[in-house]
């Protein structure tokens, strides 16, 4: 048996540090250990504590310390009556069955701070696959699945990373874009938080297609807990020797550098972001050249938000086809929405393309609080994807 309690932003904010330390002071822990897991997606239901008996899970949900003494009977004794109040509804467990997760797959199931854990979950199982590839076969699998840009253009995947790789120079760069100022919009800092090992294998197969030696996270500085998770997940990383210097005993070698952006909205685009990354003002600057030819430090670069880099690991382990069975005929794949507002379940939705914002706001939403009439939504993030939703 083991319990592991939600710590992404949202699960910290509705108590669950303070529920951890409830239960230590039960001294649950002596029998059965407690760990942490980032966000599941159920903001709506923070703090929520899993109990894992072998393959049965009890999710416990609006846990507040003052449960913790039924909690801990019920790893005593086995009394499930004190807590039966606490059982996630079958109704809202429909929040996550309606999903297809493929960026958040591990969100909220791992411990982000322990990369055995990822690890034990298939991790850079993806990275070693590719580095026994050409990278011009990883591209062309990307190309298969049709992933196209998650951060708002929309624009092919595969043909930004085959511009980068049939830029002449040695020196290239993959930059991931995770200034996410898309207001109510929390998807690239969930998956930074709850699965960061996930960004920085996608990121290194990333790397590896264009030839880049350096990859750099740009992240808001208001990201604080995204930062530290991500800090660490590289350490371990570096340790392990799948960052750094002849990965994996190939040729190939690359490491990172996080720069905390000062959260100005306009550097959400790219060529703004590599402008604040070289120490100047955050303005867009005039294209062509595009960043493919002339990026960081007027080098060919490569920029894909988080969610766009949460898909790669998942492509290149299952193959394109796999991805792009999923969705639309012109919007392959599946898409991460924040919903938020006054719906009655709030939180991660990740859906295939094709879903209609009535799917997202009546069927896994549940609809208005207090059944009041729905009267209007914000889409934050239109693309060219927006038709289709």
């Amino acid at each position: 048996m083991r319990i592991v309690i939600g710590q992404g932003s949202c699960g910290i904010a509705a108590g669950a540090e303070k529920v951890r330390k409830a239960l230590i002071k039960e001294n649950i822990d002596a029998r059965v250990p407690i760990s942490i897991t980032g966000c599941i997606g159920m903001c709506y239901l923070e703090p929520i504590v899993d109990i894992y008996d072998e393959d049965r899970l009890t999710r416990l949900v609006k846990v507040s310390e003052s449960d913790a003494p039924a909690i801990a009977e019920y790893i005593n004794t086995g009394d499930r009556s004190k807590i039966e109040k606490l059982v996630v509804t079958d109704e809202d467990s429909e929040f996550l069955s309606k999903q297809t997760r493929i960026a958040l797959r591990n969100c909220g199931i791992i411990n982000p701070e322990i990369i055995e854990e990822y690890i034990e979950k298939d991790g850079y199982t993806a990275l070693k696959k590719a580095l026994g590839m050409t990278p011009e076969e990883v591209i062309d699998i990307i190309k298969t699945s049709g992933l196209a840009g998650r951060g708002g253009a929309g624009f092919p995947t595969w043909f930004k990373w085959n511009a980068a790789r049939n830029s002449e120079g040695e020196e290239k760069y993959l930059i991931c874009n995770a200034d996410e100022g898309d207001p109510g919009a929390f998807m690239d800092r969930a998956v930074i938080e709850s699965d960061p090992h996930n960004l920085i294998e996608g990121m290194l197969i990333g790397a590896y297609a264009i030839g880049a030696k350096h990859a750099v996270v740009y992240v808001r500085a208001e990201y604080p807990l995204a930062i530290k998770r991500l800090k660490k997940a590289l350490e371990q990383a570096r340790e392990k020797g799948i960052i750094g210097n002849y990965i994996f005993g190939t040729d190939f070698s690359c490491d990172f550098m996080i720069k905390a952006g000062a959260g100005a909205f306009v550097c959400g685009e790219e060529t703004a972001l590599i402008e604040s990354l070289e120490g100047h003002r955050g303005m867009p600057r005039l294209k062509p050249p595009f960043p493919a030819q002339s990026g960081f430090w007027r080098k060919p670069s490569n920029i894909n938000n988080v969610e766009t880099f949460a898909n790669v690991a998942w492509i290149i382990n299952n193959g394109g086809e796999a991805f792009a069975a999923m969705g639309t005929e012109g919007s392959k794949g599946t898409k991460v929405f924040a919903v938020t507002g006054k719906v009655k379940r709030s939180g991660l939705v990740e859906i295939p393309m094709g879903k209609t914002l009535r799917d997202v706001i009546f069927d896994i939403g549940g609809g208005m609080k207090t059944d009041k009439p729905f009267k209007a939504v914000y889409p934050s993030r239109l693309d060219r994807h927006s038709d289709r939703l």
